[in-house]
C-alpha cells in the first residue's frame, strides 16, 4: 500500500494567494497600489508617483549626497530659531490622487499654526508642504520638468532646486499660480517670503562653506522680519493668547 500524504492546507492557501508585484519604473498605478507594492518592497529606498507614472531615480552619488547634506544643514540651523516648523528628507508627501513624491528636503508649518499641509493618521503628509528642496543633476533633470509643474498645481509656495553638475541653484516662488525664479541680493543672498529670515548665500552653499551658510541663518533669525513671523506663528498656535 502506497501512503498519500496530503500537503499542508497553509501551504495550499500560499499557492492560492495572488502574487503582491514589484514596482517597476514606468508602471501606471494608482496611488493606493503604488503604496501597496511600495510598502512590500521594504529594501527599496526611493521611489515616486509622478502624473500616475512610477519613477525610481538612479543609485545616489556623492555629489548628491553632499548637496542633501549641506541642505537639511541649513533647514535645521533655521528651525533650531523657528517654532512650529519641521523639516526633513526624503518622507513621501502625498499631493493628490496621482502624485506621491519623496523630496530630497522639505519645509513645512505645523497645521496647528497655519500651516497648508498636515500628517494623515498613518504618518504621512498629505498637501503640500510650504518649501521643497530638489538635488538634480542638470537643468534636463525631470524636477525642473514634469514634477516642478506637479509642484507648482499642488501649491508648493516655494521650489529649490540644486542643479549639481551645473554648479547652480534655482529658487521659484509661487506667484498667481506660476512659478517666478528668484533673484539674490547685492551679497549673493536669497530669501525665502514663506520664511522670513531663512537666508541662503549661494555661493557658499555651492562651495560647501557651510560656516559662512551658518552665519547667514543667524543673521536672518535675528532679523525683525524674523521676530514677527515667530509671533504669527505663536500667535496661530494659540489664539486665546493673542
Amino acid at each position: 500500500m502506497v501512503a498519500v500524504i496530503d500537503k499542508p492546507q497553509a501551504a495550499t492557501r500560499g499557492l492560492d494567494a495572488p502574487r503582491q508585484l514589484p514596482l517597476e519604473n514606468g508602471d501606471h498605478l494608482t496611488r493606493a497600489e503604488f503604496e501597496r507594492r511600495y510598502d512590500a518592497m521594504p529594501d527599496l529606498r526611493k521611489a515616486e508617483l509622478i502624473e500616475g507614472i512610477v519613477q525610481m531615480p538612479s543609485p545616489i552619488r556623492i555629489e548628491h549626497q553632499v548637496a542633501d547634506g549641506a541642505i537639511l544643514f541649513w533647514l535645521g540651523a533655521y528651525v533650531a530659531s523657528t517654532p512650529c516648523l519641521q523639516f526633513g528628507g526624503d518622507g513621501s508627501v502625498r499631493l493628490d490622487a496621482n502624485n506621491e513624491v519623496q523630496p530630497d528636503a522639505l519645509l513645512r508649518i505645523e497645521t496647528e499654526c497655519g500651516g497648508q499641509s498636515r500628517i494623515a493618521a498613518d504618518g504621512f503628509i498629505e498637501g503640500a508642504p510650504e518649501l521643497v528642496v530638489e538635488i538634480a543633476g542638470s537643468s534636463a533633470s525631470y524636477d525642473l520638468h514634469t514634477k516642478m509643474h506637479v509642484y507648482r498645481r499642488a501649491g508648493v509656495r516655494e521650489y529649490i532646486v540644486w542643479r549639481v553638475y551645473d554648479r547652480a541653484l534655482d529658487w521659484f516662488v509661487l506667484e498667481e499660480g506660476r512659478f517666478v525664479a528668484q533673484l539674490p541680493d547685492a551679497d549673493g543672498v536669497l530669501h525665502s517670503r514663506c520664511f522670513p529670515g531663512l537666508w541662503l548665500p549661494v555661493a557658499a552653499i555651492l562651495a560647501g562653506k557651510l560656516a559662512e551658510v551658518l552665519i547667514a541663518v543667524q543673521q536672518g533669525v535675528q532679523s525683525e522680519a524674523h521676530a514677527a513671523f515667530v509671533a504669527q506663528l505663536q500667535g496661530s498656535a494659540n489664539p486665546e493668547k493673542v
